[in-house]
């Protein structure tokens, strides 16, 4: 039985308590007819298709706009694959649908049934199976980290230690109930609230379960911007767990500058520079967030901290000091520079 989570009022806490996974089978994976509210909307009013993968059976119609699911009407999410938006007609609350094929369902959302809840971690709320799909529900989420990092330029140490405090909070307990996550990014933190204050963890669907304390991974799977000099040069295995740590301290590196600490368009030249393992962090950075990254972007990665350490760093608490200020941002040369005219393409690379 898949496990499920019952959700608290929203006034008494926002996040999910865990239980068991409510799941529905339907008849079929799609209505006979668009959801009558929304039958008369024009096909190209921006719109998405059904949010499914190409239909396996030729013949199958294509359902274009809104489309009900059970209780939801499921909407367009911008340009992300298998994902749309759900619209509860009884209740108005608007979540997440994520559609996997029925027959690979239960082997992605493992990790989400293997955590045990933690309130920066995103958790399923409700599953329809239909015949040949799974439709899965979560929280809604209100942007990711690396939208609005980018939308920021770069944060203030404050902000930031604040955020990447919950962040290496959600690695951590994954690392604890043995969970490697291997492609660990910006953009899989989104936020839990309109204020942006609050972060968990969006996606464990590439996540690793591991067995005990063995974390050795031979999987290459990874974003170019974040992968570990280990994995570029490793044969055989590489420690997973070390290897999240090295794109912890790419993202830090990413709150504090506004870029990666690695970059180029070439993938090859890229490679080489995150194989030396040579960065430069720029001096409004302050001591003990230099500290910090340096000792989760080391090349050896029996060097780099675990995630337990970082949480004691000594920089999270000076970050929240009233004496503690940041260097005035309005000074141009510390900030991203304007996007170069390829940037689409760069940005596709970095993901």
């Amino acid at each position: 039985m898949i496990a499920n989570m019952q959700r608290q009022s929203r006034l008494g806490a926002p996040r999910l308590t865990t239980c068991r996974a409510h799941s529905k089978r339907l008849e079929g994976d799609e209505p006979p007819a668009k959801c009558p509210r929304l039958s008369e909307a024009p096909s190209d009013g921006g719109l998405l298709p059904s949010p499914q993968p190409p239909t396996l059976h030729s013949t199958a119609p294509q359902h274009q706009g809104p489309t009900c699911i059970g209780n939801y009407l499921l909407l367009p999410a911008g340009d992300r694959e298998n994902v749309a938006r759900a619209l509860n007609l009884h209740t108005g609350e608007e979540l997440q649908c994520k559609v996997f094929p029925l027959k690979h369902y239960q082997k992605k959302i493992q990790p989400y049934i293997h955590l045990p809840w933690h309130r920066n971690i995103t958790g399923i709320v409700e599953i329809i199976q239909g015949e040949s799909k799974a439709y899965v529900f979560f929280e809604k989420e209100f942007g990711d980290m690396h939208s609005y990092v980018r939308s920021c330029k770069r944060l203030g140490e404050e902000e930031a230690a604040k955020l990447f405090k919950q962040i290496i909070s959600a690695v951590f307990h994954c690392h604890q109930s043995s969970i490697v996550l291997g492609d660990l990014k910006l953009r899989k933190f989104v936020f839990s609230d309109k204020e942006r204050t609050q972060l968990r963890l969006e996606s464990l669907e590439d996540a690793h379960i591991m067995k005990g304390e063995d974390d050795a991974l031979s999987d290459k799977h990874g974003c170019p911007a974040y992968v570990s000099p280990e994995i570029l040069n490793s044969t055989g295995t590489y420690s997973g767990r070390s290897a999240d740590v090295w794109s912890l301290g790419v993202m830090l590196f990413t709150l504090l500058v506004g870029r990666y600490p690695f970059h180029d368009s070439d993938p090859s030249s890229l490679f080489s520079k995150i194989r030396r393992g040579q960065f430069c962090i720029p001096d409004h950075v302050s001591p003990k967030a230099r500290c910090l990254i340096r000792s989760l972007l080391r090349k050896e990665p029996s060097e780099r901290l675990t995630t337990d350490e970082i949480l004691l760093h000594p920089w999270f608490e000076a970050a929240m000091q009233p004496s503690f200020a940041d260097q005035d941002l309005t000074n141009t040369d510390q900030l991203v520079p304007e996007a170069p005219q390829n940037c689409d393409e760069l940005e596709s690379f970095f993901c």
